[in-house]
């Protein structure tokens, strides 16, 4: 199981937020600091979300069947979308918490042992966000790359953390504290924020990104031949994999089998050059004002014969 990519980065997301979650819940209870619970109820989320993202992929990587003939690749889209209504909510009540203790005054203690573990914190961040990202990116997995961009959260919040109790410990400036654990709850929920107008996307059958249409817009046109022209491209994403279909033209004299292979050539060739693409394409005799004739039609077929 630990063979495939995902699930192997996966599982070292969780290890990372477990150690992480644990060390700093215990500090942040011993020396009172706002900001450093905070740290830990955001690693408490990293455990959370790495354990949804683990189940996620692993359902996500199942072959379609008879009751999901597209797949299972929007359990990913679910994973991204939970995560991120998580952050919303741990966001919230960082900032609550935050201006509770702003007003009450805060009381520190043991602030060396915390400056510590953020130090510490925010390199295991930054070696697990860039681990996550990689595999994201060669994988083409949105929950990776949403878990991926928590950790990268971490690695700001846990250096801004640490810089903030440095100058509270050296300047004895104990509202800085609370104050900097509001910053990092306002940019938590940014993030959020983010996270859910990207996955809302997916959900609702979003068009994938006009870069990505453009790249298999060239694709179709690098292969006229054999086909007079294509309409109707529609694209939308699930999980890991890319759908999308569109209308093929072929000259009406041709055969079936000529006409299928054209689309065979041109499926393959936009699924070797885009990670998960899914392609169908729907081959209409071309309109009569388009045709050129059977004379140009036959020197079509041939010219597809001759290159295939």
């Amino acid at each position: 199981m630990l063979e495939n990519p995902k699930i192997r980065a996966a599982t070292v997301s969780i290890i990372a937020a477990v150690g992480l979650a644990v060390t700093k819940l215990f500090i942040a209870l011993a020396s009172g600091s706002m900001a450093i619970l905070a740290s830990a109820i955001d690693s408490l989320l990293d455990i959370l979300m790495s354990g949804v993202n683990f189940v996620a992929i692993r359902h996500a990587e199942q072959p379609a069947d008879e009751c999901h003939p597209f797949g299972h690749g929007k359990f990913e889209t679910l994973a991204t979308l939970f995560q991120s209504l998580v952050i919303t909510a741990s966001g919230s009540l960082i900032l609550f918490e935050s201006v509770r203790r702003l007003l009450a005054g805060p009381v520190l203690q043991k602030l060396d042992q915390g400056i510590g573990i953020l130090a510490i914190s925010a390199a295991v961040s930054f070696f697990v966000a860039r681990y996550l990202k990689k595999v994201g990116k060669q994988t083409d997995s949105s929950a990776l790359e949403a878990d991926s961009l928590h950790f990268s959260m971490d690695i700001y919040t846990n250096t801004a953390l640490l810089v903030g109790l440095l100058l509270v410990r050296w300047f004895d400036i104990p509202w800085l504290d609370p104050a900097l654990s509001i910053l990092v709850g306002l940019y938590i929920l940014y993030e959020a924020s983010q996270l859910i107008r990207h996955s809302m996307g997916d959900v609702l059958d979003r068009e994938l990104p006009a870069e990505l249409q453009q790249q298999i817009k060239t694709l179709i046109e690098e292969q006229q031949h054999g086909f007079g022209s294509y309409h109707g491209l529609r694209t939308r994403r699930a999980g890991s994999r890319k759908i999308m279909d569109f209308h093929l033209e072929v000259c009406k004299h041709m055969s079936v089998q000529d006409a299928h292979d054209i689309a065979d050539r041109l499926e393959k060739k936009i699924e070797r050059a885009i990670l998960g693409a899914d392609v169908t394409i729907h081959i209409e005799p071309c309109a009569q004002q388009n045709c050129p004739g059977v004379d140009q039609c036959d020197q079509v077929k041939s010219r597809f014969k001759t290159e295939g």
